[in-house]
This record gives C-alpha cells, sequence and structure tokens, in this order.
C-alpha cells in the first residue's frame, strides 16, 4: 500500500505524463477528438428517435422486449453523452477535482454494466417467448419488466460503490485533493484492486455467455420442433445471436486497458492509435448494435420510427385521401 507522498506522486506523474500524450501530436487529436464527435453524436440522435418512438407508441410501453430494448438505449445514450464528455476534457487537457470525477466514474461504470445485463435479459425473454409461448404473457408482464430493471441497476452499481469503499480505505486524504483526468483507473490505483476488478469481469462474462448460449441452445432445440413457429424462432436465434456479438464488444472493451498498458511500453504513437480504435470499437459500434437488433430489424418498431421520422406524411396523405375520394 502506497504512502501519502506516493500516492501523490504516482497520481502527478500520470497526469504529466497524460498532458504529454494529448499534446504530443496536435493533428492526430484533433483527428481523433473530430473522429469521436463524428461516431458519437449520429448514434445519440438515432437513439433519440428511437427513444421518442418507444415513447409515442402505447403498444411499446406495455411489452416487455420493447421496454427492456428501451431501457438499453437510455443506457448507451447516457454512457455515450458521458464519454464523449470525459473525451473532449481529456483532449482539451483539462484537469478535474477527484471530488468531481469520482460520481461521473460511478456513473459510467454503473450504465456500462447495465447493458450486458439488460442484454441477457432480454435473451431470456426472447426464450421464454419461444420456448413457453403459453406461459410468456404471465411471466413477461410490466411490473415484472420493471422490477428485473431495477435489479439490473442494482447489481451495476455495486461494483463501482465497492471501488469507492476499496478507494476510500486504502489512499491517503490528500489523494482526494489533487486534480486529476476523468477515467476509471483514479478508482483503482493499486495494482491488487484493478486485478480482482479485472477476474470479477471475466466471472460475470463467463456468467452472462452461459446463460446466453444456454438461451440459443434451447431456441435451436425448440425450432426442431413441429409445435414451434419456425420464423419466430429463426428470428429469435439471430437476435441472441446479435445480442452476443454485442456483450463479446462490451466485454472486450474491459481488458483494453491492459492491452493499452503493454502498447504504451513499446511506443507512444502506436498506443494513441489503439487507444482510438479501442473506444471507437469496443465503446462507440458496442453501443451501435441495439438499434439494429430491434430498432431495425424489428418490423413493427421499424414502421413507427419510419412513421415518425417522415414527420406523419403517411397519416397526412391518408387523411388527404380521404377528404378527396
Amino acid at each position: 500500500m502506497c504512502t501519502a507522498e506516493c500516492n501523490s506522486s504516482q497520481n502527478a506523474n500520470s497526469s504529466s505524463h497524460q498532458l504529454q500524450l494529448v499534446s504530443s501530436v496536435p493533428l492526430r487529436k484533433d483527428l481523433s477528438l473530430a473522429m469521436t464527435q463524428i461516431f458519437v453524436w449520429p448514434f445519440v440522435y438515432i437513439n433519440f428517435l428511437m427513444l421518442f418512438t418507444f415513447y409515442r407508441k402505447q403498444a411499446f410501453r406495455t411489452e416487455t422486449r420493447y421496454i427492456l430494448f428501451a431501457h438499453t438505449l437510455l443506457t448507451d445514450v447516457i454512457f455515450l453523452l458521458l464519454t464523449d464528455f470525459v473525451v473532449i476534457l481529456s483532449y482539451s487537457s483539462v484537469l478535474m477535482p477527484m471530488a468531481f470525477c469520482i460520481p461521473l466514474c460511478i456513473l459510467m461504470e454503473t450504465v456500462s454494466s447495465c447493458t450486458p445485463l439488460t442484454i441477457t435479459a432480454m435473451c431470456v425473454e426472447r426464450y421464454v417467448a419461444i420456448c413457453m409461448p403459453l406461459r410468456h404473457s404471465a411471466i413477461s408482464t410490466t411490473s415484472r419488466t420493471f422490477t428485473a430493471i431495477l435489479i439490473i441497476w442494482i447489481i451495476s452499481s455495486i461494483k463501482p460503490f465497492v471501488d469507492v469503499f476499496i478507494l476510500v480505505t486504502t489512499v491517503s486524504e490528500e489523494y482526494f485533493l489533487e486534480p486529476t483526468f476523468c477515467h476509471y483507473d483514479i478508482m483503482t490505483p493499486e495494482q491488487w484492486h484493478r486485478l480482482m476488478r479485472g477476474i470479477l469481469y471475466i466471472i460475470s462474462f463467463i456468467i452472462i455467455l452461459f446463460i446466453e448460449f444456454f438461451c440459443y441452445l434451447m431456441i435451436v432445440l425448440a425450432a426442431r420442433a413441429a409445435s414451434v413457429d419456425k420464423r419466430s424462432a429463426g428470428k429469435g436465434l439471430r437476435t441472441i445471436s446479435l445480442h452476443m456479438l454485442q456483450l463479446i464488444l462490451c466485454t472486450i472493451e474491459i481488458i483494453c486497458p491492459y492491452i493499452e498498458a503493454v502498447v504504451i511500453q513499446i511506443d507512444i504513437q502506436l498506443y494513441l492509435s489503439v487507444r482510438s480504435f479501442n473506444f471507437f470499437t469496443f465503446n462507440v459500434i458496442a453501443r451501435a448494435v441495439s438499434p439494429l437488433v430491434y430498432g431495425l430489424r424489428d418490423e413493427k418498431f421499424y414502421a413507427a420510427l419510419l412513421y415518425y421520422v417522415r414527420c406523419k406524411q403517411n397519416h397526412i396523405s391518408s387523411e388527404n385521401k380521404e377528404q378527396n375520394p
């Protein structure tokens, strides 16, 4: 365990090193910041548009899979906005008080953890709908869906609050007085703490992947039964396959800091390229899978989305035809 002077020195060295990184290549910095905005804001706009569509259609607000889908969109929007805010601070070389960064990191970690858990809940819902169609309406009720969402938020917030508790008990008071960049590494200054966090994420990933694989296998078996709708089962398999892809992307994000820690010892320019690639692939693109799964592939939701995108032109046209036969 470091003393107060050790913690202070480590934090100061880390901050000065990061300042060197973000200011070493101005052109690369400006290009990366521009690319971040180009990638982030279109997805933020699409997610807001889909949330608006969900809110406007009462049928979506009473169906479990659409409620879970909307929850995924909401957490992804929060995550993307917070991440973009942190990226702008980092590229502007702005150091923030630790008291401001810690709550921000807690919220980012919580909404980030909500995504794989919600994906798992969506897979279970598809399993129940396809393999137990007669019990689906009784199991997948609106009240149970909101209870599941509450449980997801509670579980997602456990790890960051545990990290805060460990941080408070292992570092000195001076550590919280120093300005820093807002990234989750400030929550885990000790090597053993980062290692423990990585192990917990691997365990969580294995459990979630096992649940999704079980749902996938059961749907495959059900698809071979004559009593199951083949078309519905096929769509369910493709949906869970996309969910598993999104889960893998979200999980690889966890090991990115460990990869970057190795690369930075080799070459700083390579580190900047790897860090940008990791951000676009495992932060932005991983969040872009959700609109694809239900927003664009689901015929009912896609039709409603087009209806509002076109500003109800179809509705207006139909009214004009009725008035002018």
